[in-house]
């Protein structure tokens, strides 16, 4: 199966992402945390990213929250667009947590 990377400007971390599914659901299935989650279907904005570089294909969005403008900029809700090539892009939200988070330090027993 075909991935691609997706990279998070803000933290310089990445996950990969198959073309068959959004950029939050890729997210959410490897367990991650990063783009805030909302209703997951488009009609929130908790999502909202946006596309720095990178190719992707969108599915409709509410214009409450993703105007025209916001489109043109490369401004979308991550629960509805999947990628076409590797992704980077910025949150435009308040960050849920780091994509990957620091291992706590193991000390061996004496």
């Amino acid at each position: 199966m075909i991935y691609f990377n997706v990279l998070i400007e803000e933290t310089g971390e990445s996950y990969r992402c198959s073309p068959q599914e959004s950029l939050l659901a890729g997210m959410e299935r490897l367990g991650r945390k990063g783009i805030p989650v909302g209703c997951r279907g488009g009609g929130c904005g908790v999502c909202k990213v946006e596309i720095t570089s990178g190719s992707y294909l969108k599915r409709v969005m509410s214009r409450d929250y993703v105007s025209v403008e916001d489109e043109a900029a490369g401004r979308v809700l991550a629960c509805r667009v999947k990628p076409t090539s590797d992704i980077t892009l910025k949150v435009l939200g308040k960050m849920a947590k780091n994509v990957c988070r620091a291992q706590p330090a193991v000390s061996a027993a004496v």
